[in-house]
């Protein structure tokens, strides 16, 4: 694999003629290709906390929480779109695992399909680590519950199976392991563990301290001397001889949240605390723009050149747990060790991972929704806040009772791997409850989670104002181009049809022409459908393209 340093990369992506690239930001290895063959993408790339991927043949797969009571798995080609989504498990009601599902770890040991997650019954003190094993060698077909893995001091007795959290398995040679979070006893203070494993969900020894968890004052809670130390979310990473634990450290829910690590010879006894060697600094922590970083996950680029890292970072600075997913690239310095630079802000353009192919021009497009799933289309928002009932598409719609750390960023969902210049758009649309906006999105680039994340245009309408309304979103901010009055029921079906040809733009609603505009920011870019602060149904989404118009 060709290894870069962070500088030569940064002066690499200070060349490219693109507005927006980051030119001064850490990455991994040059970018393969002609500089402008790269499609880009910008941060966050979904809502959740957690993230997991893994890369197996040619695809992503990435495991997630399902709302603190499953599991899920999502497929994709590219890195910077989860893909295709199963619910892969459920939890039961009485159960030692009932609830709080939390940081599922989806993983290939002896040609088998696991995943390692953590559960409760309901109190986060009797939170536990289980297994489940793949019955087939699909990683979004169905698995089997092989049960809690004991993590205590007493294996031969089995008493006090103690705390634990972020479970993951390290593999050396044939010899297995099972690093997680845990308490010493019954009180809340997170310690790194480890110990040897007969199979891959069952220890064959008691747990191993790994090292003290206050080392260091920026390993504390609130980075402060008077808190208690934490470490959490270790992760494996192997490279240049050497095994490499990056945990994260300081409390989850403040900004203060960064990662650290551990690193031993790969020859070395990892169950021995003495093989193991602390840095004495953060290897990846907050800044202005990016805060509460942590609890990473490490793949390659599709082409295999490059490495990422993908980690969750906090939507406020307040204290809580609403958290988004990252990714960027990352290096190795010349003495063989991970150099993650420093979180690059949401909204950045970047370069998609090296071998990601870009969008293709669009055909004919139709979307019903009456198999009851949104496979072709790729969602920033709450996943509690999408759902597919009796063949319609529910965006912003309120959750029922278990959802936790809901937050709402301007629901949008959009066709997956395609981009449309000149056409016609066609959906109905009912508003449901709420008062803000409901409509479709069109021409656009570099979609993130947020309310205007994307750079494109907007069509629909409010019922706030009895209004059709086309605006423009940079990225950045809203722009209104044009409105005009009609008005919108609740509860109400009604068609919507846009109609672009070059700089033109009509917005038709119920077949009656409201809105004719010019504007020609963008050109070309993915469509699809969105809500702002509001919930709505989206049926019949119908594209057709157009040749372009004979002035162009």
């Amino acid at each position: 694999m060709r290894s870069l340093t962070l500088a030569t990369y940064a002066l690499l992506l200070s060349a490219w003629p693109i507005a927006g690239i980051i030119a001064a930001q850490p990455a991994a290895q040059a970018p393969s290709g002609s500089k402008l063959d790269r499609p880009l993408f910008v941060n966050p790339i979904a809502e959740g906390a957690d993230p997991w991927t893994i890369r197996h043949g040619d695809h992503y797969y990435f495991c997630q929480s399902e709302g603190n009571d499953g599991i899920a798995v999502f497929k994709s080609p590219k890195l910077t779109d989860k893909g295709v989504k199963r619910v892969v498990w459920r939890t039961q009601p009485g159960t030692w695992n009932s609830s709080q599902v939390w940081a599922p770890e989806l993983h290939r040991v002896n040609d088998r399909w696991y995943i390692y997650y953590c559960a409760s019954n309901g109190r986060n003190a009797n939170h536990r680590t289980g297994v489940l094993a793949a019955v087939t060698d699909d990683p979004q077909g169905e698995y089997e519950d092989k049960g809690v893995v004991y993590t205590g001091d007493d294996l031969a007795g089995q008493t006090d199976n103690r705390w634990s959290i972020d479970a993951t398995p390290l593999q050396l040679g044939d010899r297995l392991y099972l690093i997680w979070s845990g308490w010493p006893a019954t009180e809340d203070i997170q310690h790194l563990y480890i110990a040897p494993m007969h199979n891959p969900w069952t220890v064959s020894g008691n747990r191993v301290k790994l090292r003290e968890n206050d080392t260091y004052v920026w390993e504390r809670v609130s980075e402060s001397l008077s808190e208690r130390g934490l470490n959490e979310g270790p992760q494996i990473l192997k490279r240049h001889g050497r095994v490499f634990i990056i945990y994260s450290c300081s409390g989850s829910w403040e900004p203060t949240y960064k990662l650290a690590m551990l690193y031993m010879d790969e020859n070395a006894d990892p169950l021995d605390p003495a093989s193991w060697t602390k840095h004495d600094r953060p290897v990846f922590q907050s800044t202005d723009e990016v805060f509460g970083v942590g609890h990473a996950s490490f793949t390659v680029s599709p082409d295999g050149t490059e490495d990422w890292i993908v980690y969750h970072a906090k939507r406020s600075r307040e204290p809580g747990w609403q958290r988004a997913v990252y990714l960027q690239p990352f290096g190795w310095t010349d003495a063989g060790f991970p150099d993650f630079g420093k979180p690059i802000p949401a909204g950045q353009a970047l370069p998609a991972p090296s071998g990601e192919q870009p969008n293709r021009p669009g055909d004919a497009f139709r979307e019903s929704f009456a198999d009851g799933t949104w496979d072709r289309w790729v969602y920033f928002g709450h996943n509690r806040y999408l759902r597919v009932i009796d063949g319609k598409l529910h965006l912003g719609r309120a959750p029922g009772s278990g959802a936790v750390n809901l937050y709402r960023c301007g629901e949008k969902a959009l066709v997956r791997g395609f981009e449309w210049e000149n056409f016609s758009l066609r959906v109905r649309v009912r508003v449901t409850a709420g008062q803000r906006d409901a409509g479709a999105l069109f021409r656009v680039q570099q979609p993130a989670l947020g309310y205007d994340a994307q750079e494109g245009y907007f069509a629909g309408i409010i019922p706030a104002t009895n209004k059709v309304i086309l605006g423009r979103t940079d990225g950045k901010g809203w722009h209104e181009l044009a409105s005009a009055d009609h008005p919108i029921q609740a509860g109400q079906w009604y068609d919507l049809r846009i109609e672009t040809r070059g700089d033109r733009i009509q917005i038709l609603l119920d077949g009656h022409p409201h809105i004719t505009h010019r504007d020609s920011h963008y050109r070309r870019g993915m469509a699809g459908l969105r809500v702002v602060d509001i919930h709505a149904q989206f049926d019949d989404f119908d594209i057709t393209p157009h040749p372009a118009p004979a002035t162009q």
